[in-house]
């Protein structure tokens, strides 16, 4: 029998640094039938982005609902301020059962003091908002928390520990930069660090009450680099053709295929992890009355332009995939063009549970979006990291910095972002700029 709440549950999966375009659903180069099934059921945001291209400032906004400049987090090296209040804490007032597992990325302060998230993943689970959680270490500050302290600081590592395998796993880690990032570890498939996490998660919503309505963010540490795989992985994505990186003017670094094609087999394995929990959703008589939401803190460069990673403004680190199956299902299978921002989700969030807004909240619900009622969201969107600014308003995009001269991109007639056309078009430039905030204080 189904359960039906007043309000619906709240499934958020959300991988750390899984660019847009690399879904079946956006014709990528991987099979994802799983998050497809999603997108057929609900609605495909194509223009999505993130507020900011970093792990720590990104999930600040999103906890906070707030943008760049106001979610207290500039850097990867700054705790979220625990004064900020988080969209967790007044779903959990409002008696919702709120859990969490894998890498929340809300302490990054990297000092050893705080390279601790507790051999059982609950350091400040409960002060974020959640009533149930295990907060794991990210790839590189687990490894780091053993070299300071000389023992695992979180649960990932303890578990390998306790199945000894650590030494293996840390050894592989420290000789990444000898296997350009990419590599195929010896670590079985369930000591994986995304398959653990999935475990965690699975167990933890066979065990949320029954006589409430639940929030749960799964956060997949993958497909973020290093591009660590595992056999089984590996054998699934090994005459995979992925299409080499968009470089104009430059050559084709060694061992970019491999790293491209391990984040290919990375992404696939998320998607299947996808499938257990919308699977478990169903077989609780929930998934009619839950919200499932599959998103990403930001995006990979992956070699186009000659760079890796994410922090820049181009589109493969700031454009993020966003799919939203909602309970209202009154428009599904749709790709919408509307402007929406990875914080929107706390607004939306908020609204689908019956509260109000947080203060200083800059966050908009897209509900009316996902409900038919409104075809758009917003204006223009705006993401920022250190000194650039970029605005969005759909077609054109404007990188402001202040140390360097202004571009403008028109994203489509030219969607690679090759020919800075600013010069020409001084009046779209200052109309932009009405919406850029550099602000480095």
């Amino acid at each position: 029998m189904a359960i039906i709440y007043d309000h619906p549950n709240i499934l958020l999966l959300l991988p750390d640094q899984h660019r847009s375009d690399w879904l079946g659903c956006f014709s990528g180069p991987v099979d994802t039938p799983n998050i497809d099934m999603l997108a057929d059921e609900g609605i495909s945001f194509a223009k999505a982005y993130t507020p900011s291209p970093m792990c720590g400032p990104a999930r600040a906004c999103l906890a906070s609902g707030r943008n760049y400049q106001n979610c207290g987090v500039k850097s990867n090296n700054f705790n979220y301020p625990l004064s900020i209040p988080t969209y967790y804490q007044t779903l959990r007032e409002k008696g919702y059962f709120t859990a969490g597992v894998g890498k929340f990325d809300l302490h990054k302060d990297i000092s050893p003091v705080n390279l601790d998230w507790g051999v059982d993943g609950s350091r400040l689970i409960n002060e974020w908002g959640f009533s149930a959680g295990v907060d794991c270490e990210g790839k590189i500050d687990g490894v780091n928390s053993v070299k300071f302290h000389g023992r695992p600081m979180g649960p990932y590592l303890s578990y390998l520990q306790s199945q000894g395998v650590l030494d293996i796993y840390l050894s592989e880690h420290e000789n990444r930069d000898a296997h350009s990032n990419a590599y195929t570890t010896a670590l079985p498939d369930h000591l994986y660090c995304d398959n653990w996490i999935a475990e965690c998660g699975l167990d933890l919503l066979d065990n949320v009450p029954t006589d409430r309505p639940w929030y749960m963010v799964v956060n997949f540490v993958g497909p973020h680099a290093p591009m660590d795989i595992t056999e089984t992985m590996r054998a699934g994505c090994d005459n995979k053709v992925i299409p080499q990186p968009h470089n104009p003017n430059m050559s084709v670094i060694d061992n970019t295929q491999r790293a491209r094609r391990n984040y290919a087999a990375m992404v696939e394995n998320i998607d299947t992890l996808t499938g257990r929990f919308v699977r478990k959703v169903k077989e609780r008589g929930e998934y009619d009355n839950t919200v499932i939401v599959y998103a990403s803190d930001h995006g990979d460069m992956l070699g186009d332009h000659g760079k890796w990673g994410k922090g820049t403004w181009r589109d493969p680190s700031v454009r993020i995939p966003l799919i939203v199956k909602s309970p209202a299902r009154s428009v599904s299978g749709l790709r919408n063009d509307a402007l929406v921002s990875l914080h929107d989700l706390s607004a939306t969030f908020l609204d689908f549970a019956g509260c109000s807004k947080l203060d200083n909240m800059d966050a908009v619900s897209m509900r009316p979006l996902l409900e038919g009622i409104r075809s758009g969201n917003r204006e223009v969107l705006t993401s920022q990291f250190g000194d650039w600014n970029l605005v969005f308003d759909g077609r054109h995009k404007l990188i402001t910095d202040t140390k360097k001269e202004m571009l403008l991109f028109d994203l489509e007639n030219d969607p690679l972002e090759d020919q800075n056309i600013a010069a020409e078009n001084s009046d779209l430039v200052t109309k932009l700029s009405r919406y850029s905030h550099i602000d480095n204080g």
